[in-house]
């Protein structure tokens, strides 16, 4: 029942205000005012996620915040995390991948079958990903990521609402859709936010450590992922625009 309410709050979010420019820290009030705790923010602990969840928390200390642990994620992604639960004594709900799925697909597989083919990266991907995100995403009337569209051409639709048609039709918040790099940093830096060392090693875009490297010079912000792949293929499956609507 709760999702079928998600249209209409949606529109009653989406006539609040002009979306596309409205300022993260209202975008969450008013999600928060519609939807806690039937709302939650997915966290991989990227700068902009950092970002949302200092704002998200000085709004209500006890919203909440999911993670996925892939069973591939660095050590310093691991490390952020902690950081990030002892400054704001958060409880990070998180979900794992079902080892009835993973233990297979490695024996089977071997541990770098993404590495074949787009077909079988993505197979990682819904084992490691896109299933644990249904589970953390069911009873919730929204979520909240930190998606921006400059990240990828793969974003460029990107709204500050949305209708997330692939997740039951349930409301996707973006609240920092239209924000650059350069401000995302700003704020990590101005509130002095904990921040995964990777970024100091020329990381931009941070996943599974197989999946995941530093960028050269004058490469893209999405160059560090699935380098081996091409550009309209860099998405994991838990982020599909292409099926999404603007509320």
């Amino acid at each position: 029942m709760k999702n079928e309410l998600a249209p209409a709050a949606s529109s009653a979010l989406s006539a609040q205000w002009q979306v596309n420019q409205a300022d993260p820290a209202v975008v969450l009030r008013r999600a928060l005012e519609l939807y806690h705790p039937a709302v939650a923010l997915a966290s991989s602990f990227s700068l902009e996620d950092l970002v949302l969840i200092d704002l998200l928390l000085a709004v209500r200390p006890d919203a909440r915040v999911f993670a996925l642990d892939t069973g591939r994620l660095n050590p310093e992604t691991y490390e952020c995390a902690e950081a990030v639960r002892r400054r704001y004594g958060l409880r990070i709900e998180w979900y794992f991948p079902k080892h009835q799925a993973v233990e297979p697909l490695e024996r089977e597989k071997g541990l770098f079958s993404f590495r074949e083919s787009v077909a079988a990266r993505q197979e990682c991907c819904f084992i490691r990903k896109v299933e644990p995100l249904r589970r953390a995403l069911h009873g919730l009337q929204a979520w909240i990521s930190g998606l921006r569209r400059e990240q990828a051409v793969t974003r460029s639709a990107l709204q500050v609402v949305e209708t997330d048609a692939a997740h039951g039709g349930i409301v996707k918040i973006n609240p920092l859709a239209d924000w650059t790099l350069e401000q995302v940093w700003s704020y990590v830096h101005e509130h002095r936010l904990p921040y995964n060392r990777l970024y100091d090693q020329g990381y931009v875009s941070i996943g599974c450590a197989p999946c995941t490297r530093a960028l050269a010079p004058g490469e893209d912000q999405r160059a560090g992922r699935w380098w081996w792949e091409n550009p309209e293929h860099k998405e994991c499956g838990l982020h599909t625009h292409a099926r999404q609507s603007k509320v």
